[in-house]
């Protein structure tokens, strides 16, 4: 070390050129470089040495203008091929020899800086640089490619962002969608370590939380404001596979051969479909058949989607993944692809259709009499709503004598479950519908005359089928509610009649169980039951038909013992999960329908307790069917009613606050 020896060194990583002043203490030594700022050094951190000199630190920036002309990384690679062969290491300045015929300073400093820069053909060992082997210089060559790449998508990906927000026309990438993907995983998933979203999210310029996360998705239009995020957690498909939908494709084309060609024709029969008016999946028809002996005989017709599929196939396989139609308050996720479920699948007005047939005769008690099934033809006539029917009802419509005769008999249906000890228990259900991000309807399903009808022959249809699978040995999905243990009379009387009442019977309600072997349904007053009546929606239900059918025609069943155990196991666990999504997603909208109309004053019911000392339950806002919880401010009984309003209200946090309303701010608010 000398005084005026111009050497390279790295400050703070960085390369830099510096003149060498003075020794400082034993060992070190003070360099200054072109900025003429000093470092103090020792001469293990010197990387090179440039000779000639003695130099001054202003004289360094004339000395890099001199090296610059020299800097040409694409020579680096002819003097990897003509060093390859001889395998031997080279030094800065003989490769400023071969590259530039000559080795002074600027040259030689050139050839070290193009030689400590490369990661390509040479590596550095001791003084020399050795040239790489081909196969290694292949290899680092694609992984660079492939970086830049990666940098020039991230690039992109930046600028489509910013596109994007500006609310500009985007085309994404797949790259993009991946990037899009990290994202979503992190709010999907928050309990996962989401290291690359976060720097995304840097990068892009938002705080690396959940809450900008989602924002940013809501932004770039990849989410809306409401997106069920219920449902994308769940492993329910949001779409169907291509294959399921080119064979769905193929069975709308042509209809295949039908296994049950000797079906019963029931087509002179006149058929009902009641059903809800936006009902699309139309699974279920009655009928009546008038007798000789002027008895009738009631005639209960479901869908058979088993016409277009076989056990395994790939929509019979795409069902069993879903077990069931999701019905959100957005609308309707089908089992099936929509084309199918509401086109050939369903019970279609005017159409001849295929079908599964109950047929019935009651006692006059109500129990069956007698009772037998067939795959059959119909064509249903008239497609109503429970609307049109409790109209029919109430008007005494003479054309129409089967709908009265239909009533009268789900009327003596319920005495006769009640007496078979059926426990029936009425409490307010919303229906939410979002017919847009701006309009949310709530509306209460009211206990109707026409629901009523329905439900008893569909309930009536289950305790058929249950009854033949028990008899024949079939192993099929019963449904069984264990007995429950129900407060005594002198407990209920002490409860306010109505919700509060019902609420407590409800809560000592068992779940229901479904098992391959028959039991006892508590609340339904029936030895054996299936579910049966909704093959186009519910899986369970389809697996019945396919074993019925096969019953009927004398082949073997589709599905053993084992196999239907397993298959249940996997089917019942799916079917929970969708329920899940569906109760999630109502809540979410309720609280939302709730929040949009913060000013309303909603009358509740102070319907049961969670803890009584703190003074925190649940209450019933009856005009709307909702049970949410909430602090009560002042001392108040199961039963009492008060007037409330939100004062918060958050769905993405499932959180909602009321207050309580004085009776003169009531008052202010009707004036």
């Amino acid at each position: 070390m000398e005084k005026g020896k111009l050497i390279e060194i790295r400050v703070q990583g960085e390369r830099r050129l510096a003149v060498v002043d003075r020794p400082e203490g034993k060992k070190d030594w003070m360099v200054i470089d072109a900025g003429g700022q000093s470092h103090k050094i020792r001469p293990q951190r010197i990387e090179y040495q440039i000779e000639g000199g003695p130099y001054v630190p202003q004289e360094i920036p004339q000395f890099l203008q001199q090296v610059q002309p020299y800097i040409d990384p694409s020579s680096l690679e002819v003097a990897w091929e003509l060093l390859a062969e001889e395998k031997g290491g080279v030094t800065p300045s003989e490769l400023a020899q071969l590259l530039f015929s000559e080795k002074n300073p600027p040259q030689c400093y050139a050839a070290h800086s193009l030689l400590c820069e490369d990661k390509i053909y040479f590596k550095k060992k001791g003084e020399n640089y050795e040239p790489r082997p081909s196969s290694q210089v292949e290899e680092i060559k694609h992984q660079l490619e492939v970086e830049q790449q990666k940098q020039q998508e991230k690039e992109q990906f930046l600028t489509k962002i910013k596109q994007a927000i500006a609310q500009e026309t985007v085309e994404w990438s797949e790259s993009d969608r991946s990037r899009l993907d990290l994202l979503e995983r992190m709010i999907l998933q928050p309990e996962q370590n989401h290291r690359n979203a976060q720097d995304l999210l840097t990068e892009i310029g938002r705080s690396p939380s959940l809450e900008a996360a989602f924002e940013l998705l809501v932004e770039l239009g990849w989410w809306s404001r409401h997106e069920n995020l219920f449902l994308r957690r769940s492993s329910y498909p949001l779409q169907f596979p291509k294959k399921v939908l080119d064979v769905a494709q193929s069975s709308l084309q042509m209809v295949p051969p039908d296994q049950d060609s000797d079906r019963l024709d029931l087509t002179h029969l006149k058929v009902y479909t009641i059903d809800d008016e936006s009902t699309a999946e139309i699974d279920d028809g009655l009928s009546v058949e008038f007798l000789s002996d002027d008895q009738v005989k009631l005639w209960i017709h479901i869908a058979d989607p088993t016409r277009l599929i076989s056990p395994g196939d790939e929509l019979d396989l795409e069902a069993r993944r879903r077990s069931t139609t999701l019905y959100l308050p957005t609308g309707m996720i089908s089992m099936f692809p929509v084309e199918l479920a509401t086109g050939p699948m369903s019970l279609i007005q005017g159409k001849i259709c295929a079908s599964l047939s109950f047929a019935v005769t009651l006692d006059s008690q109500g129990a069956v009499l007698d009772y037998s099934i067939h795959a059959s033809l119909i064509k249903p006539t008239y497609r109503l709503t429970y609307h049109d029917v409790d109209e029919m009802l109430q008007l005494g419509i003479k054309d129409e004598p089967e709908i009265p005769i239909l009533a009268e008999a789900a009327k003596k249906r319920h005495l006769w479950r009640q007496s078979q000890g059926a426990i029936n228990i009425k409490m307010p259900e919303a229906m939410i519908k979002v017919k847009s991000e701006d309009e949310i309807i709530i509306e209460l399903i009211e206990t109707s005359p026409s629901r009523q009808l329905v439900a008893e022959m569909m309930i009536m249809a289950g305790e058929v089928a249950g009854r033949y699978c028990q008899e024949h040995g079939l192993p099929v999905p019963f449904r069984g509610q264990p007995q429950p243990e129900l407060p005594s009379d002198e407990e209920l009387l002490v409860l306010p009649p109505g919700p509060v009442r019902a609420c407590a019977l409800r809560r000592c309600m068992p779940r229901s169980e479904i098992g391959t072997l028959p039991n006892r349904h508590a609340s339904l007053g029936l030895n054996t039951y299936t579910q049966v009546t909704s093959p186009i929606r519910r899986y369970t239900d389809l697996l019945t038909h396919f074993q019925l059918k096969a019953h009927l025609r004398g082949d073997s069943l589709p599905f053993s013992l084992d196999m239907m155990q397993q298959i249940l196991y996997s089917v019942t666990l799916s079917a929970q999960e969708a329920s899940l999504v569906e109760r999630q997603t109502n809540r979410y909208w309720g609280l939302e329908f709730l929040r949009r109309n913060a000013k309303e004053i909603w009358q509740g019911v102070v319907l049961r307790w969670l803890r009584e000392d703190e003074n925190f339950g649940i209450l019933l806002l009856e005009e709307l069917g909702l049970e949410l919880p909430h602090r009560f401010e002042r001392a108040v009984s199961l039963g009492d009613r008060l007037n409330v309003q939100v004062s918060c209200a958050d769905p993405h946090r499932d959180e909602i606050r009321f207050r309580e309303m004085l009776e003169h701010e009531v008052q202010s608010s009707a004036i």
